[in-house]
Parts: structure tokens; sequence; C-alpha cells
């Protein structure tokens, strides 16, 4: 019988329970302990958890209850991958809804903005996701961040952060935009360096693509680039992962994430899973464990991890930085360590009381065509569990 590295650890956050017996005053030695003890956690991914914990306690120390993260979903890709369950609409296919989405989203600023007038909050990070925010024009991606700058202030801002997934939607003028607007972190995901399975998953770049995106972002001036990569892509065998590896490592990104492949409910690989030979645990296994220890060798350290269903391996996620190039809203937002207002398509907003730690969340829906019809719902549960704040 195969057991999980995990043992019987459920939910996407074992940092969470690490942390919390470290502020008991639990050692981290005894805190690894537990973890073996209780819950059959490996060795390995004990000492792991406990790593990440001590280092996000160090990143969030001068955080403050007042202190909180906006997130803002745009739907859209170019294609949507094999993998994905977040994008709902192609940009080719659905470019009409594009301006009424964004028209919707300008009011939910306006409206959130109301929210937040009057409470004495502050923004310590705001993160732009998706779907490919890239996706938008060089004018709407100005328009959108100067109405953020305009409406939520920012003025005390540790990280702006972008993602600019694809690199077939970047061009100059829009890492242009990006930059005169304050973004202070881009993400420019790959997931594979092998065009094979760059195709086979349906995504309508290269390699190169990536290369030239990178060198684009560098030229323009972006000093905090994170690169995504996934573990266990269909086809792909361990040496094409540890090729991607040191292709990634070759441009120097001052993060990388290494996902494991997860077969998500909704995505298309879902429905037609019959149709690709998926990695088996042991061989995703040791193509995450090629990634442990191959990145800190490159100076980037752990610290952030969590976990999803139906996860090749019953594996997890990670995020590798150099230190200081961490990112302040992963942490948050995955620790659930701030209240998190999220607005357009998708995103979970979760309010934290400050005297409980109780939270509350409200829904934005995914698809864009609801997001427009249902966005007067959708601030009406947010000015709900405002009072709760």
């Amino acid at each position: 019988m195969k057991t999980s590295p995990w043992g019987s650890m459920t939910g996407v956050r074992p940092v969470k329970n690490v942390r919390t017996m470290l502020a008991r005053g639990i050692s981290p030695q005894t805190a690894a302990e537990r973890l073996a003890a209780e819950f059959r956690v490996s060795g390995e991914k004990a000492a792991l958890a406990v790593e990440i914990a001590i280092r996000e306690r160090d990143l969030v120390k001068h955080i403050t209850p007042q202190d909180i993260c906006l997130y803002i979903g745009i739907p859209f890709c170019v294609t949507r991958c094999l993998y994905c369950s977040f994008v709902t609409a192609e940009s080719g296919t659905s470019a009409r809804l594009i301006a009424p989405f964004l028209s919707a989203l300008r009011k939910e600023i306006r409206g959130v903005g109301e929210l937040l007038k009057h409470r004495n909050l502050n923004v310590a990070a705001l993160y732009i996701g998706g779907g490919t925010p890239t996706v938008l024009s060089e004018k709407d991606l100005t328009t959108l961040i100067k109405q953020c700058k305009i409406t939520f202030g920012l003025e005390n801002l540790s990280e702006f952060t972008v993602e600019a997934g694809r690199p077939d939607t970047i061009d100059g003028g829009k890492l242009d935009a990006l930059k005169d607007g304050g973004v202070t972190r881009i993400s420019v995901n790959p997931q594979s360096m092998n065009d094979a399975t760059l195709r086979a998953v349906g995504r309508r770049h290269t390699a190169q693509d990536v290369r030239d995106a990178v060198a684009l972002a560098r030229q323009k001036g972006f000093d905090n680039i994170n690169m995504d990569i996934i573990a266990g892509l269909p086809y792909e065998t361990e040496l094409d992962f540890l090729r991607t590896l040191q292709e990634v490592e070759t441009l120097s990104p001052e993060s990388v994430t290494v996902h494991t492949l997860s077969v998500k409910r909704g995505s298309r690989l879902r429905e037609v899973l019959g149709e690709f030979a998926l990695t088996d645990g042991g061989g995703v296994r040791a193509m995450t464990e090629a990634a442990s220890a191959f990145l800190p060798k490159r100076g980037k350290k752990p610290y952030y991890l969590y976990r999803q269903k139906n996860t090749l391996g019953n594996l997890e996620n990670v995020g590798y930085a150099k230190a200081g190039r961490e990112s302040l809203y992963n942490v948050l937002m995955m620790e659930e360590l701030s209240t998190v207002i999220s607005l357009g398509g998708g995103g979970v907003t979760k309010v934290i009381h400050a005297e409980t730690g109780k939270i509350r969340r409200a829904f934005n829906v995914k698809e864009p065509k609801a997001y427009i019809e249902r966005l007067d719902e959708m601030l009406e549960r947010k000015r709900l569990i405002f009072q709760y704040l």
C-alpha cells in the first residue's frame, strides 16, 4: 500500500498548522516531530513545512490588522490550457466581453473603495491575476492601474504583482504600462520549456518566446520576475522536467514556483483523462525532489507552500525565492494572515476578524458574462461581510 508523504494531513495549508505550534512556543524540532507522530508526515515534508513556517514568520512580522491585500481577477486568456480550471473565456472568442467586463470592474473598484474609505485600512499588496491580465491592451492596463491608484491610494503599497503569465501576450508597450504604473513584480510562466509539451497542453507559445519575454522585461527594468513550472505534465519525464529547471535558471528569475499537476474539476484534462499517460506518484515525486535540491543551490529558498485536491502523488506546490524577493501577497493570502478583498472574475474575499481570527468569505463568479450581470449582487455580499470586519 502506497502512503502519502503528507500522511493523514488534509487541507491546503499544512504550514498553518506548524505556524500555530511555533506561535505557542513549541520548538521547530518538536513541531516537526508532532507532524510525523500525529499525521505520519514524512521527515522530508515535516522539515519543509517547519522551514517555510519560520521564513513566513519573518516575512510578515511587520503586518498589522489594518493591512489588507487586494486581488483583481481578469478571467480572460489567449487559450485555455489543458489542466486549467480558472480561465473561462478565451480572449479571441470572447473579445466582445472585455469592454463590458472592464466597465463592471471599474464599478466594483469604486464600490470597494467606498467600503474601505472610512475603515483606516492600508493596502499592503495588490495582485492582478487571472486568467492572463496581459491579454488586455496597453490602454486598458494603464486605465485599470490608474483607477486603482485613484480609488485605493496605494501610497503604502509594499508589493504590486501582475501576472504576465503567457509570453505570447507580452509586448514592450504593455510592459511600459505596468512599469509606469508602479508594478514591482511580474510573473512570466512557461510551465515547461519543452515545445512539444507546450503544444500538447494547448499553449500557443514556444520556449524561445519565454526567453524573449523575460529578456524584454529585463530591458524594461523589471528586477523581480517569477516563473511558474509544473511537475508531472503529460508525457514529460524526469529528464524533461530537469531540462526545464535548468533552462529557467539560465534566465535568472528572482523566484520560481514549482506546481505539481492537479487534475482539476472543470479542466479539459479531467474530461479527456484516458487520452493521456499521467506521471505516476514516484515519477512526480522525483521531479519535485529534484527542484528542492536544485533551486536552493541557486540561491532560492522555499518560502510558501500549499496543496490542492487531485494532485499527482498527493504532493504540493512550493514557491522558491531569493532573499528579499518573496511574494508578500502569496504568503498573506495562502496562510490567511490578512484580509483579502477580491474583485473581478473568480476571486474570493476573505475578511478576518481582528480579535477572533475567524474568517468570512464572499465569492465572485468566474464567468465574465455572469460577472457583468451579477455585479450588484457581489458588491452587496461585500457590504454585508464588511460589517463583520
